[in-house]
């Protein structure tokens, strides 16, 4: 359960940037309590933004409408509802008008372009008549999109207590093509579906990537080769290598959280088993040794730990172990079995994909296997990703038949499953962390 207090949460300030005032605390009054399905989303008013290209101010003002409905915390009402079409980010609002259409929270934004794109937004109590968000920004003209993501994030963080993940990206595989024959290729995209980019051609299938915490190296699974083998690319440059050479086979890589070590997983004469090697090169490391199959590695936030996939003790289940290897632990323990697990950024989470009573499950739990909880249900869903406050996971779902794969998100509340927008059929997605 998590409290939010509605009137103590609008008095927040934003950190950070120039401020265009500062408003007075008062006590809370109102209060929303997240607890399941008995949440209910907060109110919010947001006009278009003040512009000299009124089309421009919609578009970003519909950036924030959107991104603050997907989250499920906020109800953005109807522009056409409001009683003011444009905001006048300039002006104090009348409270009373907006208290008569019973709002309690407007933001009043403004933004132009030119040599570059530069807004400014307000957020206001209207029963405490006060202002609770206040900032400037300035990007260039190939990021308008990304004023509208980082409006969003300031909404968010202060008036919920969390932190924002609308200014992020997404790693995917993109699909194409008859199911028997598709092609998969990495894109990338604005966590809202806008600005796709493919990484690579689809002339071999590339699957499993991987964002690195500074979010410019991936890694991922390339079958350029003919058996997988884990790759590294660099965003920057577009330049990629291959990253060890041991096995028959390697996959299922992730980044450690200092993105100085990538674990992955070696098929080796039968057996399959973790390593870990710095992204510079060098000689693997073994971490696990054994005839079971042992995959999907994740570290902690603070790298000290890993859990992985393992089948050692007949069914495939969770395993928890030391970074450097050895004395792993089972930390799963429900019906059915469990697979690619990951840990949320926060470190208090850990999400995981489980098969039992013929459904497939995203799910989570706290890092000694207890609190479990079953997110989302249904045919074929799987791979979740953590968004880098720890409060939303996406993963893909495969409705089977002639369709292909889908990416989807939830929050830990099992709340505002919706499918995310993508030009292809797309799965194993990757979120990134907030970009800077």
């Amino acid at each position: 359960m998590t409290l939010f207090t509605r009137r103590a949460a609008l008095k927040l300030g934003l950190a950070g940037g120039a401020m265009l005032a500062t408003a007075p605390m008062s006590l809370a009054q109102l209060r929303i309590v997240v607890e399941g399905a008995n949440f209910q989303p907060l109110p919010i008013a947001i006009p278009d933004f003040a512009s000299s290209d009124p089309a421009f101010g919609r578009e970003i003002a519909d950036i924030v409408r959107n991104n603050l409905r997907r989250s499920g915390l906020f109800l953005p009402l109807d522009p056409a509802s409001l009683p003011v079409a444009v905001g006048d980010v300039n002006a104090t609002p009348d409270f009373n008008v907006w208290r008569t259409a019973n709002v309690d929270g407007v933001v009043m934004g403004a933004v132009e372009r030119g040599g570059q794109i530069s807004a400014s937004v307000r957020v206001w109590d209207t029963q405490q008549a006060a202002q609770v968000v206040g900032n400037s920004y300035a990007t260039d003209p190939s990021s308008a999109r990304r004023i509208g993501h980082l409006v969003s994030d300031a909404i968010y963080s202060q008036l919920s207590g969390g932190t924002g993940y609308f200014d992020t990206r997404v790693l995917y595989v993109a699909e194409s093509g008859p199911k028997a024959n598709r092609v998969r290729r990495l894109a990338i995209m604005d966590q809202d579906g806008a600005n796709v980019s493919y990484l690579t051609d689809g002339q071999t299938m590339a699957l499993t990537p991987r964002f690195s915490p500074n979010g410019d190296l991936v890694t991922y699974m390339n079958f350029a080769e003919g058996n997988p083998q884990v790759y590294l690319l660099q965003l920057s440059t577009g330049r990629q290598q291959r990253l060890a050479n041991v096995g028959a086979m390697t996959f299922a890589p992730r980044f450690s959280p200092d993105g100085g070590t990538v674990a992955f997983s070696v098929e080796q004469g039968g057996s399959t088993n973790l390593y870990a090697i710095s992204t510079g090169g060098g000689q693997p490391m073994q971490l696990t040794s054994g005839a079971a199959i042992d995959t999907s590695p994740s570290y902690s936030a603070d790298g000290s730990r890993i859990i992985f996939e393992s089948d050692r003790g007949g069914s495939p289940q969770i395993y928890m172990m030391g970074a450097g290897g050895g004395n792993a632990q089972r930390i799963s323990f429900g019906q059915g079995s469990y697979s690619t697990p990951v840990w949320s950024p926060k470190g208090d989470l850990i999400a995981f994909t489980r098969q039992s009573g013929g459904q497939f499950h995203i799910g989570i739990m706290n890092p000694d296997g207890s609190g479990e909880r079953l997110l989302y249900s249904g045919y074929h869903a799987e791979g979740p990703t953590w968004a880098p406050n720890g409060r939303v996971i996406m993963f893909y779902q495969d409705p089977g038949g002639n369709d292909g794969p889908r990416l989807m998100s939830v929050d830990i509340w099992g709340r505002a499953a919706q499918t995310v927008p993508t030009e292809s059929y797309a799965s194993d997605p990757a979120w990134s962390g907030l970009r800077t």
